[in-house]
């Protein structure tokens, strides 16, 4: 197989990612990163993408790492996962708006938190 720069750039990690909007890499980089989402709302920024990046990894993180990702102290809340799931949908349409139906034709996550709060008292 041989390396190409499109190869390399593909095989990057969603902290690297994530690290390009971190102020020092941004700035390297002249702003260039925020170009990466042509379709964002105005008051959008290095600052607020970041954030919002960063909770995405975090999130991502417990879950590789079987922590729970649906309970407040002791109580079933999915209020995170929905918060994540709605990140995850801007970000998207804010890279191509057009590829949204895409992703809601094959995003089961919906329906795995109505079952969870339909079911909540079962599940205790």
């Amino acid at each position: 197989m041989s390396i190409t720069s499109g190869k390399v750039i593909a095989d990057q990690t969603f902290g690297f990612w994530t690290a390009l909007f971190l102020g020092h890499h941004y700035s390297l980089l002249q702003g260039f990163p925020i170009h990466i989402f042509p379709f964002k709302p105005a008051n959008e920024n290095r600052t607020s993408i970041y954030t919002k990046l960063e909770s995405i990894k975090d999130f991502r993180n417990r879950i590789n790492h079987c922590e729970p990702i649906c309970f407040k102290d002791a109580h079933i809340d999915c209020s995170e996962a929905e918060n994540i799931h709605k990140t995850l949908y801007d970000l998207i349409s804010w890279l191509d708006p057009d590829i949204v139906p895409f992703f809601m034709a094959v995003d089961n996550v919906p329906n795995k938190i109505d079952f969870i709060k339909k079911n909540i008292e079962d599940l205790i």
